[in-house]
């Protein structure tokens, strides 16, 4: 993790100052809930630390398959030297598809928001630490949709200190890279009803995607468990 934020601080800003008009993220979420569906965060991720080998399909495909299967959004990385992503492959991704794209990747500073537009973006409240609310406000004037990321208690804090409505309950501790479901279900009812939750992480299942939803989870954002196989009939599993 040390090397992953070393790369992430030293990379680039991007040149001009975007202004996104973004589809928005919660009306997404409502629709599938009203379609009788779980709202699934889908993600196009071709490695990562924690996983083995690297998928070599194009991200556009497989992006258009996770909404085929039922994706209420997707989550793309853009951070290219421990995740293989791309600016370029958010840009075509959102391009192909007609749901919300949520760019992940380690942004450090209010430069690397410009790098690429998306409809939201994901700030860390672990890693940003103060300069979280200046973050989410310079989010929103950009367009975006922030989805602030925490782990801990305090972090929860922080997030709704800095205005942050759409909160991920990361399940990984994020120095450990140990796994816990627990974490959502210990965190959620600290959250105000009025924001909307994203349970991160340690989905694999329909039973985990069940346990997550009847903890308070608005939306189930899945990576590996949708990457690993095929990723429409994977999509389909969790959104049913």
């Amino acid at each position: 993790m040390r090397a992953i934020l070393e790369a992430a601080r030293e990379r680039p800003g991007g040149e001009t100052r975007v202004s996104v008009d973004a589809q928005s993220f919660p009306e997404a979420v409502a629709e599938t809930e009203a379609a009788g569906r779980v709202p699934v965060i889908a993600e196009v991720k071709p490695t990562s630390p924690t996983t083995e080998g690297v998928r070599e399909d194009d991200p556009v495909e497989l992006a258009r398959e996770m909404v085929a299967g039922g994706a209420t959004a997707l989550s793309v990385l853009t951070e290219p030297e421990h995740f293989g992503g791309s600016a370029e492959s958010l840009r075509r991704i959102r391009e192909a598809v007609d749901v919300p794209v949520l760019r992940k990747d380690f942004i450090m500073n209010e430069a690397q928001l410009d790098v690429v537009e998306s409809d939201l973006v994901l700030l860390i409240a672990r890693f940003v630490g103060e300069d979280l609310s200046d973050l989410v406000e310079a989010a929103r004037d950009r367009g975006f949709q922030p989805l602030v990321e925490v782990h801990t208690r305090e972090e929860l804090t922080a997030a709704l200190a800095a205005g942050a409505d759409i909160i991920g309950i990361n399940n990984r501790d994020l120095g450990k890279l140990e796994v816990d479901l627990g974490t959502f279900e210990e965190l959620a009812p600290e959250a105000p009803d009025d924001v909307l939750l994203v349970a991160e992480s340690g989905v694999k299942s329909v039973e985990d995607a069940r346990r997550m939803r009847e903890a308070g989870a608005d939306a189930l954002l899945v990576g590996t468990a949708i990457m690993d196989g095929d990723v429409r009939q994977n999509t389909e599993t969790l959104t049913q």
